[in-house]
């Protein structure tokens, strides 16, 4: 096992100014009447002008054409790239920076409250007159009154909508008395903005999460079997990586860089199928073409127990505590508990065909179950040979994983003909989200760090998708594998994840952030105490 290393354009924006027509006095006969006409230039951007018109209005209309671009833009397939996604990101960042200033330097600090009212109280107005009501019949005439008792005719009467009686009277900004620092930055500054825009401009902008699309190394793995229907590959709490290459087992330490052969069963012509850490990362278990599960201590590189109950192929390996959940594909579920010297306790049989995903809740006792009969069930952990629940996609589920975040939720993927991953509640059965991939799913992870999700995909584009729950919007996508990616494992600290596929190789990537929630370390004063305790 050898290892080796591996938007928007923006411009000046300058306010448009309306076409103007020179029209020629009345000078006699002879003299030609041609008009003049000054050619508009239009940037890339609506900014209504100043003069005749209402720029509340105006810019409540602008501001409704932003957000209905931005609202259709956001309507994209879930399997673009994610720098595509990440250019959307900035250039939506950009439209609102840019509607921020654009109100600020047209209002000043006299902004209105809401766009959307304006909007909807001006189309109230189109409406009452497309009905024949006139303009005339809905305004009265309201002469400004004195600070004395006698009201005094006086000739400025300003006709108001009764509805809205601001929508089409111009308000000049309401400015409160400048300060001697702003008035010294408006003289000595170069730029045509405010300052207050001039700030929200050079603020400092938040950095978009940035997930490397190149593996930060490479692992050959001869012999890395491409069966859909087997799980060869996890990463034990001890930082310690096990995987599974034709009749053997290898042991990768993360911490040392070392590698070193657990077991081969060339000898007994049998070979691996499954394998599972136990919760302490101190024994792993193993399934064989044979049928067996047998246990293994890595301290001492020595095979424990050998246990017998399947008849075909061991396809999956659960641990819950001292209970080991094996699924073959002789259709069966045993439950094992390792401290009897029974072979196993427990036989769940309701799958038809080979049992291919097997997931323990350890915090809930329940155990889920995936088979190529395109059915999962739930069961309870307290030896009920009756399931829970039961649920179904359009091809073979292998891919199970519980989240750590909420209580009962689980994730299932279906495989070629389905694509589909499935969030489902099993306290009540109700299904909370359903995604199509667009290629056969592999493998789920929740993350320990953040709500997000890993899918590793086969058929036809072998990648490795991030997803933001509950949203279930694409984060990453990945691509590097040229075989489908059968395997996938996550670190201790929820910071790497490892995937493996029938190339022949196993790669890790840097897909998720350190736990914010972390504690610190203890001081050595407390740790010395902690350990006189």
């Amino acid at each position: 096992m050898s290892n080796y290393i591996n938007g928007n354009n923006s411009g000046f924006l300058t306010p448009g100014s309306p076409s103007r027509v020179t029209k020629s006095v009345n000078a006699g006969p002879n003299v030609q009447q041609s008009p003049r006409k000054k050619k508009v230039m239009y940037s890339d951007r609506y900014i209504p002008s100043r003069t005749g018109v209402d720029l509340q209005a105006a810019f409540s209309l602008s501001a409704n054409e932003l957000i209905s671009s931005s609202s259709s833009l956001s309507l994209r397939p879930d399997s673009a790239s994610s720098s595509a996604d990440l250019e959307f990101r900035k250039e939506e960042e950009a439209n609102r920076t840019f509607s921020t200033v654009l109100k600020n330097e047209l209002f000043g600090d006299n902004i209105p409250n809401s766009g959307s009212s304006l909007s909807l109280q001006s189309s109230d107005l189109m409406n009452k007159s497309s009905r024949g009501q006139s303009l005339e019949d809905e305004t009265q005439i309201t002469p400004p009154r004195s600070s004395s008792d006698n009201h005094l005719p006086t000739p400025n009467v300003m006709m108001t909508p009764r509805h809205n009686r601001n929508l089409f009277s111009f308000q000049s900004p309401n400015r409160s008395r400048p300060t001697s620092s702003s008035i010294e930055n408006d003289l000595y500054s170069l730029s045509p903005v405010r300052g207050d825009s001039q700030k929200l401009l050079l603020s400092p902008t938040k950095k978009n999460r940035f997930i490397s699309k190149v593996p930060f190394r490479v692992l050959d793995a001869p012999e890395l079997v491409d069966d859909f229907y087997l799980n060869l590959l996890d990463w034990g709490s001890r930082d310690i990586l096990g995987v599974g290459l034709g009749s053997s087992v290898y042991l990768w330490n993360a911490e040392s860089g070392s590698v070193e052969k657990l077991l081969d069963l060339s000898s007994n012509r049998d070979s691996v199928t499954s394998l599972s850490w136990i919760g302490a990362g101190t024994h792993i278990a193993v399934g064989t073409r044979s049928g067996a599960v047998q246990i293994w201590d890595v301290a001492t590189s020595k095979c424990t127990r050998s246990m017998n109950g399947h008849t075909q192929r061991v396809s999956s390996l659960a641990w819950n505590e001292h209970i080991l959940s094996s699924g073959s594909k002789d259709r069966k579920i045993l439950n094992r508990d390792v401290r009897q010297p029974q072979h196993y306790m427990e036989v769940l049989q309701y799958h038809n065909q080979e049992v291919c995903g097997l997931k323990w809740n350890v915090e809930e006792n329940k155990l889920a179950s995936g088979g190529n009969d395109n059915k999962m069930y739930v069961w309870d952990g307290a030896m009920n040979t009756q399931p829970l629940h039961k649920f179904e996609h359009s091809a073979a589920i292998k891919a199970l994983s519980w989240s750590p975040h909420q209580r009962g939720v689980l994730a299932s993927g279906g495989g070629t003909n389905d694509r589909r991953i499935k969030i489902w509640n099993t306290l009540n059965g109700n299904k909370l989200s359903d995604v199509d991939t667009g290629s056969q799913v592999c493998n789920l992870t929740w993350s320990v760090n953040s709500v997000e999700l890993v899918s590793t995909h086969g058929y036809s584009k072998n990648q490795i998708m991030v997803w933001k729950y509950p949203q279930m919007s694409q984060v990453a996508s990945l691509t590097g594998h040229s075989y489908r990616v059968l395997y996938l494992s996550l670190s201790p600290d929820g910071r790497t994840i490892v995937t493996g596929s029938g190339d022949e190789t196993l790669r890790f990537w840097n897909v998720f952030e350190k736990n914010k929630n972390e504690s610190a370390q203890q001081s050595v004063l407390l740790d010395a105490f902690m350990q006189l305790r």
